[in-house]
């Protein structure tokens, strides 16, 4: 890709996990060297609130904040953690609620106020026309129950490290979401190439998730968004189109959910 071409968009990043360290500004400028110059970043919990924003204010052309409470990070203070991230929200320019959602992957008994906390940030992205940005784990049937329930034209997003089977892409793009891809379309027994060789691709957007997920060939190192350039590359294979082309749909569908 030159410079003329048009940028890659990684819609999903922890980049902030290295914060006021040197290392954010080698990852940053291996970013740019890759031509991915959009970042957007969803915290996962109240301590991770500062980082982020120290992030994007260091990177603000290219550091974009989400902000929500990961389904993990839900414990019996879920409530208190809730009202000092929406206090948050209201502090700052965000362009996303994520990441939220259900993980029944870890721990199954904390369902019923996982699916509390779900419903109330997806009451906040309405109120303030966001999108909500999915972590979905184990937990399609849960995660479709409350999409299902909440849907109306004011609920959109992303699925997040989209793994699921074509029925479930499908009823994700039905409920009005874009689908994440990340490094495990690069995994050869994964089978998620065989599902996104079949989705249009208006409905993908494309993304990290680093450090964690990496794409082969770094499968089992430290993820990194400058590594996106390979799960851009395996994608546009797949639907044998170049590597500027999907570039170009790709974020031009992250423009449609984020608005910038």
């Amino acid at each position: 890709m030159s410079q003329t071409d048009c940028v890659l968009t990684d819609t999903h990043t922890h980049i902030y996990y290295h914060s006021g360290t040197p290392q954010l500004q080698e990852h940053i400028g291996r970013c740019l060297e890759q031509h991915v110059n959009r970042l957007f970043l969803p915290n996962v919990d109240v301590a991770s609130i500062a980082p982020v924003m120290q992030t994007v204010h260091a990177f603000p052309n290219h550091c974009f904040p989400m902000l929500g409470l990961h389904p993990c990070s839900v414990t019996e203070n879920y409530l208190s953690d809730l009202k000092t991230i929406e206090e948050a929200i209201q502090q700052h320019k965000i362009y996303a609620i994520g990441e939220i959602g259900i993980d029944l992957y870890w721990d199954k008994t904390t369902l019923a106020i996982q699916q509390d906390a779900f419903r109330i940030q997806i009451g906040w992205a309405k109120a303030l026309g966001l999108p909500i940005d999915i972590h979905c784990r184990e937990a399609f049937d849960e995660v479709f129950e409350i999409l299902e329930e909440l849907k109306d034209d004011k609920l959109f997003g992303i699925f997040h490290c989209f793994t699921g089977t074509l029925e479930q892409a499908q009823r994700a793009i039905d409920l009005g979401f874009k689908l994440g891809i990340g490094g495990v379309v690069t995994f050869k027994k994964a089978g998620l190439d065989a599902v996104v060789k079949e989705i249009p691709l208006e409905h993908i957007v494309l993304e990290t998730d680093a450090p964690y997920l990496a794409p082969t060939p770094f499968r089992g190192k430290e993820n990194e968004s400058s590594y996106l350039r390979y799960i851009a590359e395996k994608v546009a294979d797949l639907h044998e189109i170049s590597i500027e082309q999907l570039a170009q749909i790709t974020t031009k569908n992250s423009i449609d959910v984020f608005g910038i």
